[in-house]
């Protein structure tokens, strides 16, 4: 890269003293020194400054530095200036000098500058550089420097004007590290101790220009090895000089071509749904599709369990925006729609974007899209699943769920999203369009016109924008171009949005429909940020652009599906002016909208200048070259077409607008014509003179090339088009992009050098890495340095500034993590480095594409008698022009080959592959004023020929044509050797391959090679005269391209297109030396492109040799052809073929399998056919194809001459023919095997010590005496090698009864022996348990003790299943363990942190994750540390549960038997041949041994080496075999739904061969996770019958049943494999139980025969439990326990210890097959690649020449044991009061109790009702029984019922154990009112409260970490628990408490002792002491009035009553008083 740096050494004789900064500037771009203190006379800068420089060092330009008295608070004061032309640095490159300053008065003054300047540029022409040759310059200096354009000084602030740190009166912006600055810088320097970083995180940083300078330097000079570049994958990759850019290989446009995807939703249950007794159903939307679950009913906590799949085929970002929507309905029904509870939206893409596309057991958070001011509406439990072609899904496992669900823990959100979302507004303003194209016909228009006399614009736009499932229109404008609508589309979401993109389309309104004019995506993820400095989505206002298909109307657009943005735009349709907003909102504030519909208003209109300012840009293109042009086209005139914008556009561009004012067209200045744009000859006035913009070529016939294509007789003479244009001025997010974009491209070109060095296996690609992380590191703080120069550009939006800051703070970091990466990558870390380096890639390539567009692309269409034929389209920002030369686009200003392509959907597939054309094209865009560079990219030599019109003198005129006057004659060598893996493309499912070459003009092919898909053409094809313009010098560093495709020769019609690939040659001009290191040049492989996939690759050379003025006889001299048979071809020569050596190729034919009729007829006689590099060899004839498959003669072999290089070994073809009669061969199939470098045969290293390394091919096939080691997969590979120690190993089997899972510690040293513990038999343990039980006293070990009779095999996979998630989760844990451990490391070196540190801050982030594990423990109501309280796990004996496939674990049982597939047919041109499944017409099994010849004769030696057999020794005899197959099917799991219920009534069926056995009449109803448990026994006879297919099929009522899914097992290679997988080994040995021996072998005779086979010593029993077995001995126990509890002495358990640790046996060891359980994808061949579901199982194989094998093992499925569950209700209390009592109005309530356990309510049973409780007590003793099913090992209640009336048999359901208890208030004549509920999980709840005042709310609410009991394991339990509800602010709230006693009964006890309901008999319950008022008013109502009017008014009657007796008293006193009186008066007796 060409720099002019500048050292500014000192300044010295100033006067005085002070501080002083100096400012240097060249071209306009200034920097400052930093501040010099308290200098006196002297002021030592010693500072260096770089300016990067895009054109060479003009002789005339000048450098300036001008010195000044630096002062905090007033302005600087000028001490000085020193100006010098840089004439004698552009002539030498380096200058010294002291010279004096002048001042104002141009006087020369006392103070002198020391400075010295160097000038690299480009070529190196002027002297290099050596690393060394600057000073070093002191580190710590705070470094000022600012970007000028006027004077600095002047007190215009460009920066934050308040930039924090030291600052020139705020004008120059310090460096800050923080970022907060202006632009955040990395410090170029070394890293300092980071102790010092940490502090100074506020100090500027420094920026170490010096430094950056050394890399610079280091990057030109390539002195480092690190940054060497090789020849990458296509040689194309490396660019010398800079006048070519690389073309694009890939043709085919990938976006827009419909794929299969299916997505499957499992609705679990519901959660906390808000609402009182509601009966919820989840309807599952994705889409317009819709599927409910069933209709739970009274429950807010529903469980579904149902499963619901969608398939689709639509193109990729169709699919992902579709939304998936989940809502709760409440109470819907055939007649009511039900009312929304809530929903949650999230798109289809967020899903896709999870690991394994999916999420596994989430809770979704329900919002209520009508009112946002509520919170969470409840949660529903869900898996997602999304998946594509090809993606197969790694469903976690299955098992009992038994951990409680921490719903805040497991969220269904993406990481780092909140889980409180808050709801937004997203204001979408749009406010203009331009440009719209005509949408209507003119017929109309003129008749309109004549009537009415006014011309109309031919379109009614209006725009719609969609989101999160939502859509908002605008307004119409009728009949406008150019409409304005200033409105604004508003909507309401939650934030941030689980939706990442937003659609803006403009539509034209019709009356028939309205159609697309064009669309734009926004992508929320490029408008915002979500990091701590981030920023909510901005965006504008800027103009977006739109495209789409071509601008002429038409009524039947056939590239509509371009204008809604399907595919790849093929024309300008119109910019949009639009911005975006988001505002959090505050649900709590009052006035706000609580709806979330979509709304529309107007807004204000905008400023001009708010979009930027607009300037006047100008294109300039130049047509070097036009070839391959098709020949369909070939035969009329055409011309090239260059537009940008509507500008240049001559046929359909701009629509004239209305107004008799010509209005502004897309931003064009007032006064200029519009017919500028027209092409209008119209002169214009302009400063240039009178400049017309040209944009089309003249017309031209096309030349012939060759029979498929044409070129243009260009010549000398080159077209040029040029075009001027208007447009806002936002070339900043351009440059930016493009730095980025540069960055990206250096660096995946680097990735490809490395991942080529591994390849290849070339030496170091750790140093090649380093050196990419380098550059990338260097290139970060470029960009960093150069980003940040338009602060205050106008027209910089939100979006501009933040996305600067955001991309400014991730290179940076990016840059400071490349160097830490860079300094840890060693031999070893290679490929993980790679792929963080990866990442870094891909974070480049997103950041760089810029969200908001400026200056529209450019479109080049080539036009055929005036119609758009075909077109390229480039971006504008890879041509647009700066004069910094990394912010230059990568195409500017240079020569690019551009293949043009037909538009639209014919671009797809085969007919988009063939090339329209191939132009060689030159493009320059920049500002107008900028131009006068726009030709210095061309090659040079060339005169300028103007317009004719133009008058003379105008010399800024651009030309209208290029004439080169010089010529260079060369002749191109096309050493085509060879090509391999080409598409298939006849079908017979090979080709008739042949290459066409093309350079410039001219064409050559090579000879048509039939019926092979790897052609070795060894073919040199000669160009001779072939004429390139332009300068010699140049042409050597940048020759044009080589183009090959090539074709299959079809005898009738035009050859087939194969594949394409591009090449540079090596050039030799005539005054060059032939000869080495260029020359001869070396054969390389071109990756072959067919589309996008790839098709093959190309072995080939290219050398262009410079025909001088010796013409032909100086070149170096051709060979004349050799081989008489191919005529006048010549042959690759010497110096370039590659060497040869001789080897031998040896052949295992084994047998055919499977083969398909060809042509109807059955295949009966086939042979094989090996060929490699024209040698080969046949197979024996199989005679009979249906008797006998296999070969007669095993071993066969040839000699053939191949490449020393390996990686040049041509494939091997192995092809089948069916031999008919009369001599006829007919082919069935063929393959090639690419790659022989897996079955090349490396001898024994016998020197070595590690007896692990035997004689064994690449990767170990079986080879001399069952030796080698394991094909990559297998899991031996993780067993260790352990050094042969002198005496014999010991494996130990130690009696320890806790250890329980196999305790492999290996304990080595050189000589003493290895001691392995393997833990003993199970019945061993279980004795020493109950010995140790028996101690303690007999109570509570019942619960704990494993009863033996219990146990069973599910028992054992149970325990598995537990098992694999353990080590799942340890693998987890490991894996994040080891990337924290990274990420400290990274830490660590970049902060110096010392060791004894980094082990502390370790092992604190340990405890960390200790405590967060802990805490999530006990959150799921187990005690955090294990091993206080946690039961010990009953000891079980397990089998390994795989959750793939049992080939995936063991290399697909390849050891040494491998399977071909033979392909026929032409191949598929779906993504990546994904149909090639269908081609397979059969298979070959053998194998291929190859060597160099001689072998060493030790192997020839060995004893029992058979001569016949080769390296194949030991290998099994092919005859027929009779075997037992026995095929267990444990269980299926999300199956596909098959019935229109989304559900499947699956059955198995099993084919083998001709046998098949259907279990039809064993269907399992309406099950989508069906447990069969089922074994088929099937006699087999291999080779015949090997193939086994196990299939799921859904059962119908009616028709045929359907195939859901199947799943096929090659039983021979398991058969024959040494991991032995016929009968897995179990890992004990047991005679009895559920554990017994299945294998009708015992240990012992299995062990006896291996050794015999292996040929090793042994076995060798011993006393003391001990057996050796070749040096090695094991240990174990020798007694066994029969049924009858006898003990027996067995060698049992001592082989099978052998057996289980097989694979440490020497030479022969390999880990052999354990029992299992395997899982299986099932597929459905008319869902290629989509799994419709899982299925488990395994497979033994007996022969039936052994002894038979015991009974099959029982896994019929557990049944679930019957219980009653009995709940005595004894009383309530606290119940909340509902009524008030209707004489006295006091609050009370009738309390009755409702209960039930299973889901549906359909067991419900309710107490009687305590009446009129005025305190909230209630008495009931009340019993509810609740008989039941239940699952044990699954935790599941199992209920039988019929769906439905209409269903035929009962479904099946499995449901948690809850007990539901509800407190309800009675009404008489109204509804009973809800007063509280508790859900009881009867596994695990919260113990009852021991009294009523105990039980509070905290029971429910902390149920988490309260101590849970299981009514499973305590039987019986009694206490309080609370009723709960939640209120209206859906808080929880305490609603009463109840006492109640839960008995849990077996069926059999049940029915001992019987109990009735409520208060019946048997064994009644006592009635309840309840008050007196505790009746009903209905039946006594004056009992209870009196009782109501006592007991509420008792005082008022006692003193009423009082008061009453007092007034008896008085009224009788008075009535009595006059008589008594009266009487004592007149009585005088008395």
């Amino acid at each position: 890269m060409m720099a002019l740096m500048v050292h500014l050494k000192t300044v010295a004789h100033l006067r005085g003293k002070g501080d002083r900064i100096a400012k240097v500037t060249f071209r306009g771009l200034s920097f400052y020194s930093r501040v010099a203190e308290n200098c006196e006379e002297v002021a030592h800068f010693n500072e260096t400054f770089r300016w990067p420089i895009a054109s060479r060092l003009d002789g005339n330009e000048m450098l300036e530095i001008q010195v000044y008295n630096y002062s905090k608070v007033f302005s600087n004061r000028l001490v000085g200036t020193f100006c010098m032309v840089l004439q004698k640095v552009a002539e030498e490159g380096h200058l010294e000098l002291t010279d004096t300053l002048i001042d104002d008065n141009n006087t020369s003054i006392k103070t002198s500058v020391t400075i010295e300047i160097r000038y690299q540029p480009m070529d190196g022409t002027v002297g290099v550089w050596s690393d060394g040759e600057f000073l070093d310059v002191p580190d710590d200096r705070d470094g000022m420097f600012a970007f000028e354009t006027d004077s600095l000084l002047s007190g215009q602030s460009h920066g934050s004007g308040t930039s924090p740190g030291r600052s020139l009166q705020g004008s120059i912006p310090t460096f800050r590290k923080a970022g907060k600055g202006v632009f955040s810088a990395m410090k170029l320097g070394k890293i300092k101790s980071s102790k010092d970083d940490h502090k100074k995180a506020d100090e500027p940083a420094v920026l170490d220009m010096e430094d950056l300078d050394r890399k610079a330097m280091r990057l030109a000079g390539t002195l480092d090895p690190d940054t060497i570049s090789l020849a990458s994958v296509t040689a194309v990759t490396t660019n010398v000089s800079n006048k070519r850019s690389k073309p694009d290989i890939k043709m085919e446009p990938s976006s827009g071509r419909p794929v299969d995807y299916q997505i499957s939703i499992t609705v679990i249950e519901a959660r906390q749904l808000i609402g009182l007794n509601m009966d919820p159903v989840v309807c599952v939307e994705i889409g317009d599709d819709k599927k409910y679950t069933s209709m739970k009913e009274s429950t807010n906590c529903p469980y579904y369990n149902e499963y619901f799949v969608f398939d689709f085929h639509v193109p990729p970002h169709v699919m992902f925006d579709k939304i998936i929507k989940l809502s709760v309905i409440h109470s819907k029904n055939l007649l009511r729609s039900g009312t929304l509870v809530g929903t949650f939206k999230m798109d289809v893409g967020t899903v896709y974007s999870q690991p394994e596309h999916q999420f596994y057991h989430k809770w979704a958070i329900l919002s209520d899209p009508d009112d946002i001011t509520a919170g969470c509406k409840g949660y529903i439990k869900c898996d997602i699943a999304v998946v594509g072609k090809g993606d197969n899904i790694k469903t976690p496992h299955k098992a009992n769920e038994t951990d409680e669900d921490d719903i805040e823990g497991n969220l269904l959100l993406p990481e780092g999203i909140p889980a409180e979302r808050q709801w937004a507004r997203f204001y979408v303003k749009i406010y203009r369009a331009e440009g719209l194209p005509k949408m209507n016909t003119s017929i109309m228009a003129n008749v309109k016109k004549a009537f009415i006399g006014e011309n109309r614009d031919l379109v009614d736009p209006y725009v719609q924008v969609q989101f999160a499932g939502q859509k908002g229109k605008t307004s119409v404008q009728k009949s406008s171009y150019e409409p304005i609508w200033n409105e604004q589309v508003v909507f309401t979401e939650l934030f941030p949005p689980l939706c990442k993109r937003l659609k803006v389309q403009i539509r034209d309104s019709d009356k028939v429909n309205d159609v697309a004019i064009g669309t734009h995506f926004i992508d929320l993820r490029k408008i915002s940020n979500d990091g701590d400095k981030g920023f909510l989505p901005t965006l504008g206002p800027a103009w977006v652009n739109m495209y789409g298909s071509t601008r002429q109307y038409t009524l039947m657009d056939e590239h509509q599906d371009l204008n809604d943005g399907l595919g790849e735009g093929v024309s300008f349709r119109a910019r949009l002016l639009l911005s975006i907003a988001v505002e959090i909102l505050d649900t709590t504030s009052p006035e706000i909208i609580s709806s979330t519909e979509v709304q529309v208003e107007s807004v204000s209109n905008i400023s001009e200048s708010a979009t930027g300012k607009i300037e006047e840009f100008f294109l300039f293109g130049s047509f070097l070259e036009a070839t391959m042009i098709d020949r369909k086209i070939g035969d009329k005139a055409i011309s090239f077409e260059i537009t940008i914008g509507n500008y240049g556009n001559q046929i359909d561009g701009v629509s004239k607008p209305s107004s008799a004012k010509k209005k502004k067209k897309d931003g064009e200045n007032e006064e200029e014509e519009s017919e500028l744009i027209q092409n209008s000859s119209e002169d214009e006035a302009d400063e240039d003179g009178d400049l017309v913009s040209v944009s089309s070529t003249p017309l031209m016939k096309p030349v012939i090339t060759d029979r498929n294509y044409f070129h243009l007789p260009y010549f000398e003479k080159k077209p040029c088009v040029y075009i001027k244009s208007w447009w806002q001025d936002q070339r900043r997010r351009l440059y930016n992009s493009n730095m980025m974009d540069k960055i990206a491209d250096k660096l995946e070109e680097g990735l490809n050098d490395v991942q080529e060095v591994i390849k290849t296996e070339k030496a170091f690609p750790e140093r090649r890495l380093r050196g990419v992380l380098e550059e990338l590191s260097v290139g970060c703080s470029r960009f960093v340095t150069l980003a940040n120069k338009d602060v205050n550009q106008a027209g910089r939006t939100k979006l501009d500034r933040e996305r600067l800051k955001s991309c400014m703070r991730e290179m940076d970091s990016m840059g400071q993590q490349a160097k830490q990466i860079r300094t840890q990558v060693k031999k070893n870390t290679v490929r993980d480095k790679l792929k963080l380096a990866q990442n870094f890639l891909q974070r480049l390539r997103f950041l760089a594409d810029e969200p908001q567009h400026s200056i529209p692309d450019v479109f080049v269409w080539m036009m055929s008698n005036n119609k758009r034929i075909a077109y390229a389209r480039i971006p504008s920002k890879d041509i647009l022009y700066s004069i910094v030369d990394e912010e230059t686009g990568k195409d500017c200003g240079k020569v690019k080959a551009v293949f043009l392509k037909l538009p639209g959907k014919k671009g797809f597939g085969p007919a988009g592959w063939t090339v329209q054309a191939k132009l060689e094209l030159y493009l320059w865009l920049g500002l107008n004023k900028q131009r006068k560079d726009f030709l210095s990219g061309l090659p040079n030599g060339f005169e300028e020929i103007k317009s004719a019109k133009m008058g003379p003198g105008l010399q800024s005129i651009p030309p209208v044509s290029l004439v080169y006057n010089m010529k260079q004659v060369f002749q191109l060598r096309a050493h085509m050797y060879q090509a391999r893996s080409l598409f298939a493309a006849d079908s017979s499912g090979l080709s008739d391959p042949f290459a066409r070459v093309f350079f410039s003009t001219h064409s050559q092919v090579t000879e048509v090679l039939s019926e092979t898909l790897c052609p070795t053409w060894d073919q040199l094809l000669v160009f001779d005269d072939v004429e390139l313009f332009g300068e010699a010098s140049e042409l050597r560093d940048d020759p044009p391209i080589i183009v090959v495709e090539i074709y299959d020769q079809d005898t009738v019609g035009k050859a087939e297109f194969i594949g394409r690939t591009f090449a540079k040659p090596t050039i030799k001009m005539c005054d060059e030396h032939y000869g080495p290191p260029r020359f001869p040049p070396q054969l390389e492989y071109y990756q072959i492109y067919r589309g996008n996939c790839t098709a093959g690759e190309l072995l080939a050379a290219f050398e262009l040799l410079q025909i001088g003025q010796g013409g032909r006889a100086d070149l170096p001299p051709l060979e004349g052809p050799t081989d008489s048979e191919r005529g006048p071809i010549l042959p690759v020569p010497l110096g370039i073929r590659p060497v040869l050596s001789r080897y031998r190729i040896e052949v295992l034919f084994w047998g055919l399998r499977d083969l398909k009729r060809i042509n109807l007829a059955q295949v009966d006689r086939p042979r094989v056919d090996i060929e490699c590099a024209g040698r080969g060899v046949q197979s024996a004839l199989i005679q009979n194809y249906k008797k006998n498959p296999n070969f007669s003669t095993l071993v066969k072999w040839f000699e053939v001459d191949l490449p020393e290089n390996e990686l040049l070994h041509p494939p091997l073809n192995i092809r089948v023919v069916d031999c008919r009669a009369f001599g006829r061969y007919i082919l069935v199939g063929s393959h090639a095997v690419t790659s022989l470098r897996r079955f090349i045969y490396s001898a024994p290293d016998k020197t070595s010590n590690n007896w692990a390394t035997a004689a064994k091919l690449m990767n170990g096939y079986m080879v001399l005496t069952n030796g080698g080691s394991q094909p990559r997969s297998s899991p031996s590979l993780s067993s260790r090698t352990l050094s042969r120690p002198a005496g014999d190993i010991v494996v130990n089997m130690d009696t320890d009864p806790l250890v329980r899972k196999m305790d492999t510690v290996v304990k080595l040293d050189a000589m003493s022996d290895a001691v392995v513990k393997v833990d003993m038999t199970e019945e061993e343990s279980d004795k020493e348990r109950k010995k140790k039980k028996k101690k303690k006293k007999g109570g509570v070990e019942e619960e704990e003790e494993t009863d033996e009779s219990v146990l069973d095999w599910w028992s054992k996979y149970f325990a598995s299943i537990e098992t694999l998630k353990e080590t799942l989760r340890a693998q987890e844990a490991a894996q994040a363990e080891a990337e924290e451990r990274e990420d400290l490391e990274i830490a660590a070196e970049s902060a110096d942190i010392k060791p004894d540190d980094l082990l502390m801050k370790g092992s604190k982030m340990k405890e960390k994750s200790k405590e967060k594990k802990s805490s999530k423990d006990k959150k799921k109501g187990q005690p955090a540390d294990g091993t206080e309280k946690r039961p010990v796990k009953a000891k079980v004996d397990e089998l390994v549960v795989y959750n793939k496939e049992l080939e995936s674990e063991y290399g697909n049982f390849e050891d040494w038997l491998h399977t071909f597939n033979l392909y026929r047919g032409k191949a598929g041109d779906d993504d990546e041949h994904a149909l090639d499944d269908d081609r397979i017409v059969g298979r070959f099994k053998g194998s291929l041994c190859m060597y160099k010849l001689p072998l060493s004769e030790e192997i020839t030696r060995e004893a029992g080496f058979d001569p016949n057999m080769g390296m194949f020794q030991s290998i099994p005899h092919n005859d027929p075999i009779n075997v037992l197959v026995r095929v267990y099917v444990v269980r299926a799991t999300d199956l596909h739904p098959a019935d229109i219920n989304g559900k499947a009534d699956p059955y198995i069926v099993i084919k083998l061969g001709k046998s098949e056995v259907k279990d039809k009449e064993n269907y399992i109803s309406k099950q989508l996770n069906p447990v069969f448990g089922k074994s088929f026994d099937i006699e087999a006879t291999f080779p015949m019958e090997s193939m086994l297919t196990v299939s799921v099929y859904d059962w119908d009522l009616v028709g045929t049943d359907d195939l859901i899914g199947e799943t096929k097992i090659d039983l021979e290679n398991r058969f024959y494999s040494k991991y032995r997988a016929t009968c897995g080994i179990a890992s004990n040995y047991s005679v009895h139980g559920y554990n017994v021996w299945r294998d009708p072998m015992k240990p012992c005779q299995i062990l006896a025969k291996l050794c015999k086979e292996g040929k090793i010593d042994g076995p060798h029993y011993g006393p003391g439990g001990k057996v050796k077995v070749a040096s090695r001995i094991f240990q174990g126990p020798t007694e066994i326990e029969d049924e009858n509890g006898l003990k027996k002495q067995t060698e049992e358990h001592l082989a099978l210890t052998v057996l289980n640790h097989w694979e440490e046996i020497p030479r022969v060891g390999c880990k052999l097959v354990p029992e299992h359980v395997e899982t299986r994808p099932l597929l459905n061949p008319d869902k290629p690649g989509i799994e419709q579901g899982r299925i488990e199982m395994w497979v033994d194989m007996f022969p039936m020449d052994m002894p038979a094998p015991g009974p099959a093992i029982e896994i019929s499925p557990r049944k679930p044991k019957s219980f009653e569950l009995r709940v005595v209700i004894w009383n309530t209390d606290d119940v909340i009061l509902e009524d008030d009592a209707f004489m006295t109005g006091e609050k009370m309530s009738d309390i009755y109790v409702r209960g039930w356990l299973k889901g549906q309510q359909e067991d419900k049973q309710d107490t009687d009702v305590h009446y009129h409780s005025l305190t909230g007590e209630g008495n009931f003793n009340w019993r509810f029984v609740f008989p039941f099913d239940y699952l044990m090992a699954e935790e599941k209640i199992v209920i039988s019922k019929k769906e439905s009336m209409f269903s035929w048999d009962e479904t099946e359901y499995k449901i948690p154990p809850r007990l539901t208890l509800q407190v309800w208030d009675a009404d008489h004549f109204s509804a009973d009112d809800f007063l509280g509920a508790i859900e009881l999980d009867l596994n695990r709840f919260p113990r009852g409260a021991k009294t009523a005042k105990q039980c509070s709310l905290d029971m429910i609410r902390n149920e988490h970490e309260l101590p849970t009991i299981s009514i499973f394991k305590q039987k019986r339990v009694k206490g309080w628990w609370p009723f709960v509800a939640r209120d209206e602010n859906d808080e929880m709230e305490l609603t009463g408490k109840v006492e109640a006693e839960l008995h849990l009964v077996t069926a059999e006890e049940a029915e001992k002792s019987p109990v009735g309901l409520g208060r019946n008999e048997p064994d009644p319950l006592e009635k309840p002491n309840r008050p007196n008022a505790s009746m009903s008013w209905l039946l006594s109502p004056v009992r209870t009035m009196c009782i109501m009017a006592w007991r509420h008014y008792k005082l008022h009657c006692m003193v009423l009553l009082a008061a009453a007796l007092a007034l008896l008293f008085l009224a009788l006193l008075f009535f009595s008083l006059p008589s008594e009186l009266s009487h004592k008066l007149f009585n005088p007796a008395g």
